[in-house]
């Protein structure tokens, strides 16, 4: 009955596994909508592409906030959506469905996010939590007895933990991630140039020149913005040092949340972590310079995943290839 399908339903990214394919699809975690009948007009990059573009009669939203579930409705339509792309649409093919959530999220919030997948059309589902996940995707031995640690910093959350036994022995999560440093970019230009820039240009300048190092810096941009001062439309070159100082008290946060995790990891398992190093995963590992720093400031050696952004997706995809009934590390849940 169905088939085997992992989604790391991420706030702004989704990606869907199929049992024996791998990663079949990645799609920004946005959907256009229509205001009054709240009836889905796009989803995934065409949604995206609307991003502050629409007109009144349509928004475009990401229903998820930092990691969690904030629009019910139109995340079930969104995941129905992919289902339908991977799965096909008939009583047959209702996937069984692994989903990731971020650790340290409420029950309330974990009812949420079942409840969601069920409503879109799965058999059954399943949570795995998001940093055994990324960790298993990122290749750490973590059913050893050794510790190890993952820096998985995503859209919405950045989860710092520390795994041995196959388990979370301690883990901090942070919502200050990507979208922040985003919304810092735009809060920077406003105050240093009086100039008003969309997400969309926000995003596009930490992913381009973004960097959080001095020796790391890329360069500059040319982007356009609106002027506030006269409210016409503006064109300036902003460089990598900029972006480095607007986006630093958001990148100090996450650097004080893996100091926190490490000052209150047991001391056997901190040994081993400074023999392992740190691993880094998610797209914010992607920022030019960060392993660097975070080896500056924690004297551990610290490592990017080799595909930082699949990480999650990979991980329970192992879980799905690798166990039977997967009844050890997942229990599902139907209607």
């Amino acid at each position: 009955m169905g088939k085997s399908i992992g989604i790391d339903l991420g706030t702004a990214n989704t990606l869907v596994y199929v049992k024996g394919k791998g990663i079949v699809l990645r799609e920004p975690s946005v959907v256009a909508v229509e205001a009054r009948s709240r009836r889905v007009v796009a989803v995934g990059n065409e949604a995206k592409l609307m991003l502050g573009k629409t007109p009144g009669s349509i928004t475009a939203m990401r229903p998820l906030k930092d990691g969690v579930i904030a629009e019910f409705d139109v995340t079930a339509a969104m995941l129905h959506h992919f289902f339908n792309r991977v799965a096909g649409n008939t009583l047959f093919s209702r996937p069984r469905v692994i989903i990731c959530i971020p650790y340290g999220v409420t029950e309330v919030e974990k009812r949420a996010v079942q409840d969601v997948t069920l409503e879109a059309g799965a058999q059954s589902v399943a949570l795995i939590e998001e940093p055994i996940a990324a960790a298993i995707g990122a290749g750490l031995k973590v059913a050893n007895a050794q510790g190890s640690m993952i820096v998985d910093i995503g859209g919405g959350t950045t989860e710092v933990a520390v795994m041995s036994l196959g388990g979370i022995v301690l883990s901090t999560s942070l919502r200050s991630a990507g979208d922040e440093l985003d919304e810092a970019i735009i809060a920077y230009m406003k105050r240093k140039h009086n100039i008003l820039i969309g997400e969309m240009t926000a995003e596009m300048l930490k992913k381009n020149i973004g960097s959080v190092y001095p020796q790391s810096d890329r360069g500059n941009m040319v982007i356009r913005g609106r002027n506030l001062l006269n409210g016409l439309p503006a064109t300036i070159s902003v460089t990598s040092a900029e972006i480095r100082e607007a986006m630093s008290e958001e990148i100090s946060h996450i650097i004080d949340c893996i100091r926190t995790t490490l000052e209150n990891t047991p001391p056997e398992l901190a040994s081993d972590i400074y023999d392992n190093g740190i691993m880094l995963a998610g797209g914010g590992a992607l920022l030019s310079g960060l392993d660097m720093l975070i080896s500056r400031v924690t004297g551990i050696r610290t490592t990017i995943a080799k595909s930082p952004l699949d990480c999650v997706a990979v991980g329970i995809g192992h879980v799905i290839e690798s166990v039977g009934d997967m009844s050890g590390i997942v229990t599902f849940r139907s209607r």
